[in-house]
């Protein structure tokens, strides 16, 4: 007996229009001929000509080759309130039929459990296909200063530069003041690291919570080099390569309830610069994103490129992305309310 798609089809096709209302139902489509001849749009974060959107476009060009069916990549910069923008445009308004990836920031793994009004995005609640580079935070000073070691900051006081009040400038310089005793006096609202640097040379801060890589680059490097600046202490659990000899969070923290407060703001440092897409993507694309990700960090070429431009690759995949992310909201609630009162405290 004929069921309504066979008759339906049926009439179409003496109508010569069997090829539109026949079509296979997009889940028995594969995954190379949904991809071909579409656009892949990569939602970034951030301004254009900024690093994360530096990365993004590098990382675009080399990841549509292993997506099947080869879809040409379009990169639009969403911008505003730390990525959050874009976040929650992934999550609510974009497609979910695998053809936006967004670009996103490592703030964005926390900032929605800590500020009830950031509720438009729930980093649980999209895919994550994995992250490029792990971030590493570091504290430096003028040696001019007097505070040349981590000890130091404790026995003298010293002005630290900052971007923002909720930027990881501020915060992480914020949690060693609080429970390890330093005497830093924290002054936000600098526009960005070059600005900072030269309030530093010009003796109105004596140092800032820099990344790692910020050290490997432009007036850093001089400073270092000539001893007018000193590395004090890394911000994370264990010193990275080529910073053995610094000392890390883990010779001044050792309560469990503050080492957990300390890990909302560290622990998403190994997700340094994350990528999503939203929740209900079909598993089978989901996967061939996945899967190229993985072949995408794995190409010579790519890796290459990446350290040319100084931002090596450091990367996870998605499954470690989400497993940071569960275990950011298993945080204990006091120590989550502590880290509400650091950020969005009075100021």
């Amino acid at each position: 007996m004929m069921n309504l798609r066979t008759a339906i089809c049926a009439c179409a096709a003496l109508f010569g229009f069997a090829a539109t209302a026949c079509a296979a139902p997009a889940s028995n489509q594969s995954v190379e001929d949904f991809y071909r001849g579409k656009a892949l749009t990569i939602l970034v974060s951030a301004d254009a000509g900024t690093v994360t959107d530096i990365v993004a476009r590098q990382f675009s060009r080399y990841f549509v080759k292993y997506v099947p069916g080869h879809p040409k990549a379009i990169v639009m910069n969403v911008v505003g309130a730390g990525g959050m923008v874009a976040a929650a445009s992934l999550q609510s308004r974009q497609p979910s039929d695998g053809t936006v990836i967004g670009f996103l920031q490592r703030n964005n793994l926390y900032i929605p459990l800590l500020d009830e009004r950031q509720n438009r995005f729930d980093p649980r609640k999209v895919r994550w296909i994995g992250s490029l580079n792990k971030v590493e935070y570091c504290l430096v000073s003028m040696t001019r200063s007097g505070v040349t070691t981590a000890d130091d900051l404790s026995k003298k006081k010293m002005y630290i530069g900052a971007t923002g009040f909720a930027n990881e400038d501020r915060t992480l310089p914020a949690l060693l003041d609080e429970y390890i005793g330093a005497k830093m006096s924290i002054v936000p609202g600098y526009t960005g690291r070059g600005e900072v640097y030269l309030a530093m040379q010009r003796g109105e801060v004596d140092g800032w919570a820099s990344t790692i890589d910020g050290l490997q680059q432009g007036e850093p490097v001089r400073l270092l080099k000539s001893g007018k600046m000193k590395v004090l202490l890394h911000l994370g659990w264990n010193s990275p390569k080529g910073y053995a000899d610094v000392p890390n969070l883990s010779s001044y923290i050792t309560k469990p309830d503050v080492k957990a407060l300390f890990n909302l703001f560290i622990l998403p440092f190994q997700a340094g610069r994350p990528i999503a897409v939203p929740k209900d993507v079909p598993q089978d694309r989901l996967n061939a994103l996945r899967d190229a990700f993985a072949k995408t960090i794995a190409d010579p070429d790519f890796i290459d490129a990446m350290k040319q431009s100084g931002y090596p690759l450091d990367a996870i995949d998605g499954n470690a992305v989400e497993q940071i992310i569960a275990k950011l909201y298993a945080t204990p609630e006091p120590q989550i309310a502590d880290a509400r009162k650091l950020i969005f405290g009075s100021h």
